[in-house]
């Protein structure tokens, strides 16, 4: 076996699929420039998933699909505050939080492991991983991120001195399959508190992980603030071939990497559209493969923030907040439900090309379901099922309650009333008011458009009126935390009511009684189903869904306005109406064949309105030719009527985005979401080579489709008016090449994918 196969197979199948009691070596070479794994120069090939974020009937199949792709290496992040809920209480094997058992699986799919423990890990995770307990009752000065909080210090020692333990086996020395462990994250953005970093390598250290350890921050934070750890090896945020050499002239004792290379990014409730579509890292993952370079794909596959747990942006000073929507998609290769995106099988091309081997077959796709809507009735209403209130002399935060996520109320009887505005001086995140159970109006952090609060009567400054009552009304201000700050200066992001309550006539107001309501999945277990008035929004809606065969799917809640779903107990996450996301992932290990139970808790409704299954995230696909490569395309983002579609290399923007549309009978049309029109053939024409157009909708049969599946995922658009196909103008492969109906020839340029995004 000459050296490159040896050099391909080792990189391939790290681990042969088994554990090696014996362990590895892994470290670095003696001058900084490579990772050497048994003494050998070693690339890392990484791609970045979250073990919390899939269920864990995925997990395997997840890993698979990276490992399909060309990658040896599973990145991960444990979030500190979905181990430790409650101050010493860990819990590392329920669920999603067994992490040893996905480490586990990777080593078993022959990938290896980068673990990044944090303590703190940004991930658009809430708190960025830290506990909502550091935030009870703590002074205003509490500071995190920092050695000089002792109060900070004693958690984090805690947190550490549990999970090292469970750690260490699976270190690489010791048989496992983690390469390194990461001290901290992106720190260099935050501070520049060397001790602090040293302190945080030395309990690793005191609790036995003695490394290989590394760091993670930009370019441009770790030369500016040297928050990289003594002999630890260096991540690079957003990094390329150009910042690895540079990093390595600023400290070429140590390797880098790219540790986090961005193929999609994050999107926040009001957001236009979903970020990251339009990212193309092709070229900056031909220069990792050409330099043998080693990077990892932040993220290969994002999955879903179930629950509460999607944290936020804002600025420093906790103003300009942001929460993050529920999918963690990322328009990443891998999609929320597993599936390969256009560029997931570019990717893949260019590093099987650079190894010159055949890599794994891609992974089946998990089978969806679809259905039409389902209506929901009314079931509960919250304030029905108020807990015992707790008397305090000023509104206080959710967290001085021990709790970490939901909602909060709060209530005050008012004396001699009339008619004013009302100030919360810090709303954290949505509240909604009421006097004597009339809705007034809603206070929102996250800014929205006016045509949202302005039916709703939200605001999203500090005040809002208020209108007449009696003269001794009850004043209700339900809160809903949305996710603390995740990243930056802002962390200290206490949820609910923070600051003080007053009226414009009648000053600041104390004496509260509040009620914790985490709404959870053991609060709405225990929902009576007592509805006392069926308008007062607050209310729960249930259905009962029967199922001959269960698959991944979407719930479509676009005719609802704000709040949660469960599905057979579990908490799908939040849906808002402003978007951009209006469907929530539900997995089909959470749904049975037979009766299944939809909880919905809506902030604002007293009507219910239909949920349809869906079968991806946004509706919208790319349409890609089997022989090219290339996509469907309107040039140059046109509106206009007419315009002949084209293939071009595939980008993700919105002329290159498709909404498929299927009727009862099988057939379906081809919306662009960039204009709205259809695919067509010009002119009602059977001739081959007339062009394909975009043209307003009609209920012609020249702008209706049948999908035929030919072989290996890929399908025929054939045209119900003629039972032709369409197909690339001379089968070409080139840019710009014309989009034409064609006789079926079973050539390659008539066949095409069509892939969620």
């Amino acid at each position: 076996m000459n050296r490159r196969t040896l050099l391909l197979v080792s990189l391939l199948s790290p681990l042969a699929g088994t554990a090696n009691a014996a362990g590895h070596t892994f470290g670095f070479s003696t001058d900084g420039a490579n990772f050497l794994l048994d003494g050998a120069r070693f690339q890392i090939r990484s791609g970045e998933m979250h073990p919390a974020r899939i269920p864990v009937q995925y997990w395997r199949h997840r890993i698979q699909m990276a490992k399909a792709m060309g990658l040896n290496t599973i990145a991960l992040y444990l979030m500190w505050n979905y181990l430790e809920e409650r101050p010493g209480v860990f819990d590392l094997s329920t669920d999603r939080r067994d992490f040893v058992s996905f480490i586990k699986l990777c080593q078993a799919e022959g990938m290896w492991v980068l673990l990044r423990p944090g303590p703190y890990v940004c991930g658009e995770w809430d708190l960025g991983g830290l506990p909502p307990y550091l935030l009870a009752n703590s002074p205003v000065s509490l500071r995190v991120r920092t050695s000089a909080d002792t109060h900070y210090m004693a958690a984090v020692t805690r947190y550490v001195t549990t999970i090292a333990p469970v750690i260490k086996p699976l270190m690489v020395a010791n048989g496992g399959p983690v390469l390194m462990v990461q001290v901290e994250n992106e720190y260099g953005s935050y501070g520049n508190d060397g001790v602090y970093m040293e302190e945080l390598r030395q309990l690793w250290v005191q609790a036995g992980i003695t490394g290989p350890f590394y760091t993670q921050d930009g370019l441009g934070q770790v030369t500016g603030n040297h928050t990289n750890v003594t002999g630890g090896a260096i991540g690079l945020s957003g990094g390329d071939a150009s910042s690895i050499a540079s990093c390595r002239r600023s400290f070429p004792a140590v390797p880098a990497m790219a540790g986090e290379v961005y193929p999609g990014w994050l999107t926040h409730w009001g957001d236009g559209t979903f970020a990251g579509l339009d990212t193309d890292i092709s070229g900056t993952l031909r220069g990792f493969m050409t330099g043998n370079l080693s990077f990892n794909l932040y993220m290969v596959h994002g999955g879903t923030s179930f629950g509460y747990w999607a944290g936020a942006n804002a600025g420093d000073s906790g103003s300009g907040y942001q929460p993050d929507i529920t999918s963690y998609d990322y328009s990443a290769p891998i999609t929320e439900q597993g599936r390969p995106t256009a560029r997931y099988t570019a990717y893949r091309g260019i590093v099987e090309s650079a190894l010159g081997a055949p890599l794994p077959a891609v992974p089946a796709p998990i089978p969806t379901i679809t259905r039409t809507g389902v209506t929901p009735t009314v079931y509960a209403s919250l304030w029905d099922n108020l807990p015992a209130a707790v008397s305090a002399t000023t509104p206080q935060p959710m967290e001085n309650y021990g709790q970490n996520s939901g909602f909060m109320l709060y209530r005050k009887t008012l004396s001699g009333y009339s008619s004013t505005t009302l100030n919360v001086t810090s709303v954290h995140d949505y509240a909604t008011v009421f006097l004597d159970g009339a809705y007034q109006g809603g206070i929102s952090r996250p800014a929205v458009s006016s045509a949202y609060a302005t039916p709703l009567k939200v605001t999203t400054g500090s005040s809002l009126a208020l209108g007449s009552a009696g003269s001794s009304p009850t004043l209700d201000i339900l809160v809903e935390g949305m996710g603390r700050v995740n990243f930056g200066h802002g962390l200290v992001d206490r949820k609910g009511i923070t600051q003080q309550v007053s009226l414009a006539n009648g000053g600041t107001l104390t004496n509260w009684r509040t009620y914790p309501l985490p709404v959870d999945e053991a609060f709405v277990a225990g929902l009576r189903p007592t509805v006392s008035d069926p308008n007062r929004p607050g209310l729960f809606f249930r259905a009962t869904v029967t199922l001959s065969q269960t698959g991944d799917t979407y719930l479509d809640m676009s005719g609802w306005t704000k709040g949660v779903v469960w599905v057979n107990g579990h908490n799908l996450g939040r849906y808002w109406s402003i978007g951009p996301q209006q469907r929530l992932y539900c997995p089909a290990p959470w749904l049975t064949a037979g009766d299944n139970q939809i909880l919905v808790f809506d902030l604002h409704q007293t009507r219910p309105k239909p949920i349809t299954f869906e079968a991806s995230l946004s509706g919208a696909h790319s349409v890609v030719n089997r022989r090219s490569g290339k996509a469907l395309d309107v040039p140059g983002s046109s509106t206009t009527n007419g315009t002949q579609l084209i293939q071009w290399p595939f980008h993700g923007s919105a002329n290159q985005q498709w909404t498929v549309s299927t009727a009862a009978d099988g057939t379906s049309t081809l919306s662009n979401v960039n204009s709205g029109l259809l695919v067509d053939v010009q002119g009602n024409s059977s001739a081959d080579g007339t062009p394909i157009i975009q043209w307003p909708a009609n209920g012609g049969t020249n702008q209706q489709w049948r999908l035929v599946p030919t072989d290996s995922g890929y399908v025929k658009l054939v045209s119900v008016r003629t039972g032709k196909v369409i197909g690339v103008a001379g089968n070409s492969t080139a840019d710009n090449a014309a989009i034409v109906q064609q006789t079926d020839t079973g050539d390659t340029s008539q066949q095409w994918t069509l892939t969620s995004m």
